[in-house]
């Protein structure tokens, strides 16, 4: 197996054609051909189905994509850390969970930008069981995560402590004219979830869990989006940080009441995987991460955020 079969591969799920990809890696069609009948035959597997529609991913295919997709990015990685100079450049990868962009992924894309100017950041948004596997498999370089005891893997440099809060639409019939309630109240409304892998939930479920309580309706949506739209729909409350919804609650379509007795607050963390090591590039954002944390928890700008 060579790193041009896997540059090919990628390249043509990518490009979902044989002749497109060529034309990108400037390769004749029949060698391509040859090289991706070489990889399938070192694999013992069949990576692609043709057709005349083009070309899709087997089963087999899809796994293997996401590795020669983490392979080749450390490839590119050790090349960028071999030859960046004193100032730091190159090409780094941010995951941040969906319910953390709202708060800190356009004040990092400013601050990267004018301090790091030879640096590309890109951020991806995902779901925070997704983001943990990505960093163990070198896919992104750094990833905000929450601490739940499960970040063992991962050198971490905690960010803020956020609150979590009980939030609904402004008219729902839940609690008005309240301004907080107690953790046993918002468990007992029909709550707008992420599933028990991702986001807030293992946090919910472990606060809960050491009250003696439990949420008692549950409907999971693991996706920010579509989650607003169903408390906007009045299907139930979520229990989340103000940040996603801010917009939404400063234009009084949704209000948020705090929770206590106990309170509920879940601990930020930026990640970096302990077996692969950072470009400077990635060290350089790492930094720049927790320092943008530090002056949005200063300023009031990430709210419900303390700064750690």
């Amino acid at each position: 197996m060579e790193l041009r079969q896997l540059r090919y591969f990628v390249a043509i799920v990518d490009h979902g054609s044989l002749s497109r990809a060529a034309g990108v890696l400037h390769v004749a069609q029949p060698a391509l051909t040859q090289q991706l009948r070489q990889l399938e035959a070192d694999l013992g597997a069949q990576l692609l189905h043709r057709s005349a529609q083009g070309v899709h991913s087997t089963d087999a295919g899809k796994v293997f994509y996401e590795h020669a997709q983490a392979i080749l990015k450390q490839v590119a990685d050790a090349r960028s850390a071999v030859t960046q100079s004193a100032r730091p450049s190159g090409t780094v990868t941010l995951g941040l969970p969906h319910s953390i962009s709202a708060a800190l992924a356009l004040p990092l894309l400013e601050a990267a930008r004018a301090h790091y100017p030879d640096i590309t950041l890109q951020l991806t948004e995902e779901l925070t069981g997704n983001l943990a596997e990505q960093l163990k498999s070198g896919r992104v370089n750094l990833a905000v995560l929450f601490d739940d005891g499960q970040l063992t893997p991962f050198v971490t440099t905690p960010l803020a402590e956020e609150s979590l809060c009980f939030i609904c639409r402004t008219d729902a019939r839940w609690f008005p004219q309240r301004a907080e309630v107690t953790l046993q109240e918002a468990l007992a409304a029909t709550l707008i979830l992420p599933g028990l892998q991702h986001g807030v939930r293992p946090r919910i479920e472990a606060v809960a869990h050491g009250a003696g309580l439990a949420p008692q309706d549950v409907i999971e949506i693991n996706s920010i989006a579509i989650l607003k739209s169903a408390l906007m729909a009045d299907m139930g409350a979520t229990i989340l940080p103000v940040a996603p919804v801010l917009p939404e609650v400063q234009r009084g379509l949704m209000r948020a009441l705090a929770i206590h007795s106990p309170a509920i607050s879940r601990t930020v963390v930026l990640c970096a995987s302990r077996t692969l090591p950072l470009t400077n590039a990635a060290t350089a954002i790492s930094r720049l991460a927790a320092e943008v944390a530090g002056q949005l928890c200063a300023g009031d700008a990430w709210p419900g955020a303390t700064l750690l």
